[in-house]
């Protein structure tokens, strides 16, 4: 998928920075292993993006309406592509994350505390909750596998959260993003094949991308897959993990490439998720109630292979989450509060396990986060247009980017995603008022 040239100003004049892309001959173009090297921030976004609740979602929407709802996951990576670049944008240019430019826009505003207070409480419930569920679905994915008892499940929590917790604390930027690739790596490998063991119908595939429909019952379904995907938590770590990875003006092409191969293959493999259930589930008239259910499913209809290949994309999609869901809240809180926002900073890896340890006790003890899923997507429906609209203001500040704010198309496809998450905000906010 290709962004418009008139996404920003000037697109013409930012290149790579790559030293990889830079070696040999100056008039050679970067190669393929280079452009690979320079990609981390978006891969970082996309581990966040494809976690256990984007697995369970995709394959309820293929399980219970076959293809019809894949133009709703079409539609959610083009939304997220459009907003993750802009995010990228401020941070390569300006060298702040979103949680800076939020606090200094508001620094001489009456509604500074407030507004900073809702978007700390959001950002640390949500992530909490959905961290809950991120280490409950990469227990899931060993458990389809080995068919564990509950006690061995509790300690497959355990495991994971001390493993991503070492991860955290140990490992520096780099080093966090040459893990989160490896993880998205084998969810692609994992989905992909499960995907052509399956066989899908490919005609009804392309209708369901390109003819939206609502079946009788799907609303609920499509605010799911939508939801899961553009997420106002993303946009503090996209910008943060870019100005950690890129410098200076001319490295924008780079971080848009990275930005959308990668919320692109994000979108792929949600894609394959759908498809690869409407092709088995749908067809055979069998109903699931979670992601894990579905690799369990996979073992009589296509053999034992499938179950573990699907096992394997849901650890990783589970671990993948749980590494960055506290990575996006320490970024967004530590800016925000104007502390320090170095990975191995004090108050950084504080914020980090704090909402570990808390989504582990939640996991490991047995309490059902239903509950706290449902306070995530109040969260969520409520932060997410008045992030959406402070990045817009953000990215039309001559001021703070310069030539490099957003063009006519860009704040047009903004706007378009800002009036969507708005319903998509009020809808959640409705549904989750009406859960409780």
């Amino acid at each position: 998928m290709n962004l418009p040239t008139d996404m920003n100003r000037h697109d013409d004049e930012v290149s790579s920075v790559s030293p990889a892309a830079d070696s040999g001959s100056g008039s050679r173009s970067p190669s393929l292993y280079s452009r690979f090297q320079e990609m981390g921030p978006g891969i970082v976004v996309t581990a966040a993006i494809v976690g256990p609740g984007t697995v369970t979602a995709c394959t309820l929407a293929g399980a219970n309406f076959g293809y019809a709802l894949l133009w709703a996951l079409l539609f959610a990576t083009a939304a997220t592509i459009v907003l993750q670049e802009m995010a990228a944008r401020l941070g390569t240019v300006t060298q702040k994350g979103l949680g800076e430019a939020l606090r200094d826009k508001l620094e001489d505003s009456v509604w500074k505390w407030p507004l900073i207070l809702l978007v700390v409480i959001a950002l640390f419930v949500g992530n909490t909750a959905y961290e809950a569920g991120n280490l409950s679905g990469a227990a899931m994915g060993i458990d389809a596998v080995t068919k564990s008892s509950p006690i061995m499940f509790r300690s497959f929590v355990v495991v994971i959260s001390v493993l991503a917790g070492i991860i955290l604390w140990r490992g520096n930027y780099r080093q966090i993003e040459k893990v989160l690739l490896c993880l998205v790596a084998l969810m692609g490998v994992a989905f992909i094949t499960t995907f052509f063991v399956v066989g899908p119908d490919i005609s009804a595939l392309l209708k369901g991308l390109f003819v939206p429909s609502i079946p009788s019952g799907s609303l609920v379904t499509v605010i799911a897959l939508i939801g899961t995907t553009v997420v106002p938590y993303n946009l503090f770590l996209h910008s943060s993990a870019a100005k950690k990875r890129w410098k200076g003006k001319g490295a924008l092409r780079a971080a848009r490439t990275d930005t959308i191969i990668s919320i692109g293959l994000g979108g792929i493999i949600a894609i394959l998720l759908v498809s690869t259930a409407a092709a088995s589930l749908f067809a055979a008239g069998l109903k699931v109630t979670s992601g894990a259910d579905m690799a369990i499913q996979f073992e009589p209809l296509f053999g034992a292979y499938s179950g573990y290949f699907l096992g394997m994309g849901f650890f990783a999609a589970g671990l993948s989450s749980s590494i960055t869901a506290p990575l996006a809240t320490a970024y967004a809180l530590s800016e925000i509060l104007g502390l320090d926002s170095d990975v191995k900073s004090t108050a950084f890896r504080v914020i980090c396990l704090t909402v570990l340890t808390v989504g582990c006790i939640f996991a490991s003890l047995g309490i059902n986060p239903i509950k706290l899923i449902i306070s995530a997507q109040f969260s969520n429906g409520l932060l997410l247009p008045i992030i959406v609209m402070f990045l817009l203001v953000t990215m039309n500040s001559k001021k703070l980017l310069g030539e490099y704010t957003n063009g006519k198309i860009a704040n047009v496809l903004g706007v378009l995603v800002l009036l969507v998450s708005i319903t998509l905000g009020l809808k959640l906010i409705l549904r989750s008022i009406s859960a409780i």
